[in-house]
């Protein structure tokens, strides 16, 4: 595992427009970890990748039935491991949240829900942490940024400085809580993490850790 910063500066498309733009998502700097580097390109048809393990949970465009327990159980060995570390350098009990995925989970299969599901299990199965699993939960279908270079983003609009207050249901649990927000993976100026957090700021959150399973390589 290692340690980042999380500046919040980054870019965002202006909403019914396709004029990109500089802008700050977070106010403040965020303490960030992540286990793996992301890569991109063909390395998600690597198995043993960290980009193989996401694109195995996410189940998006090409199916891995026979080898989605292995990367359930990969997953497992992972949180386990970073997550515990975590806790041990923030030294207080924390509550994990997690970044939706860009639609409602009424336009997903149940087997596309596994990264949440296995976090879940994970906040409930480890010592000093909280289950804040359903504290964010995505009401308004935004574009899927990983799909969308592709043409398969969907209806939505792309990150913008308040998608996740305006597309998003938040819970009043999050006030005077120790957040850690958790994603599959991160990418500088993307902007949906960086926006995330601020959210949780903005409703009470007394800190915010972030973390992300992989983190794209520039």
């Amino acid at each position: 595992m290692q340690e980042f910063e999380i500046d919040g500066s980054g870019w965002h498309t202006v909403p019914g427009t396709n004029m990109r733009r500089p802008c700050q998502f977070l106010n403040k700097k965020v303490q960030a970890f992540y286990h793996g580097d992301y890569e991109s390109g063909g390395a998600w048809e690597r198995q043993g990748t960290i980009a193989n393990l996401i694109w195995t949970l996410k189940n998006d465009t090409n199916p891995f039935p026979k080898n989605l327990q292995n990367a359930i159980n990969q997953l497992k060995g992972i949180l386990r491991q970073d997550l515990a570390e975590i806790q041990k350098k923030a030294n207080k009990e924390l509550t994990i949240c997690v970044i939706p995925r860009a639609k409602n989970e009424q336009n997903y299969r149940s087997d596309q829900l596994n990264f949440k599901r296995t976090l879940c299990e994970i906040a409930n199965e480890l010592a000093n942490f909280e289950d804040g699993i359903s504290y964010i939960i995505r009401s308004v279908n935004t574009r899927t940024t990983h799909l969308d270079k592709s043409g398969g983003g969907g209806d939505g609009d792309t990150p913008y400085p308040g998608i996740t207050k305006t597309t998003c249901t938040i819970s009043d649990e999050i006030k005077g809580k120790d957040i850690l927000l958790i994603d599959d993976v991160y990418t500088k100026d993307v902007g949906i993490d960086e926006d995330a957090i601020q959210a949780l700021f903005d409703h009470g959150a007394k800190s915010v850790i972030f973390y992300s399973v992989g983190k794209t390589l520039k």
